[in-house]
């Protein structure tokens, strides 16, 4: 078996490790997430362990050491890791503040419709203007969302309003 790395995809450790989806949701309740098919097809895909971290608002390197553990890999140190841990709060950037989105989605219940929420949040900025912007509300932060809106080459500005609900805000940049 492949080591279990921040970049390991969690679609990988589905696929590599029998019972592993039981393992996430005991590590972490809101992995019940994976619950949902869709879910499994789209994000596990792309979104890597660091992101999975993040969404679940844990510690990637506590993520990755548990995950490790169960599958009997030793656990590393943060200095062998490039661990990011950016908890300070980015200023509100201006366009945000400029008006009102041009678009609004909920990802938890395009998830409950057993909807893609990037493939629904794409849809929406093609059908805005440059410069326009969308907001994406979840109870988690979307991190593998916005990574691929901002390899997309858009703006992308995510705050936390309270315990469990973030909003997304997705700016439309013209390549």
């Amino acid at each position: 078996m492949k080591e279990i790395t921040m970049e390991t995809k969690i679609s990988e450790l589905l696929n590599d490790y029998p019972g592993m989806k039981e393992t996430l949701i005991a590590i972490n309740p809101k992995f019940k997430k994976l619950n949902n098919p869709v879910l499994r097809r789209t994000l596990a895909k792309v979104a890597g362990v660091k992101q999975a971290a993040i969404v679940g608002g844990m510690d990637p390197l506590d993520l990755l050491n548990r995950l490790r553990k169960s599958v009997g890999q030793s656990p590393v140190d943060a200095a062998g890791e490039a661990v990011e841990a950016s908890n300070e709060p980015q200023e509100k950037p201006a366009w945000v503040l400029s008006g009102g989105p041009k678009a609004t989605l909920d990802a938890n219940a395009l998830l409950d419709k057993e909807k893609n929420p990037l493939a629904e949040a794409n849809k929406a900025l093609k059908g805005v203007g440059e410069g326009d912007f969308i907001a994406l509300y979840s109870d988690f932060k979307p991190e593998p969302l916005i990574e691929e809106f901002q390899k997309a080459g858009h703006e992308v500005y995510c705050e936390q309003k309270g315990k469990s609900e973030f909003v997304t805000y997705v700016r439309k940049q013209e390549k």
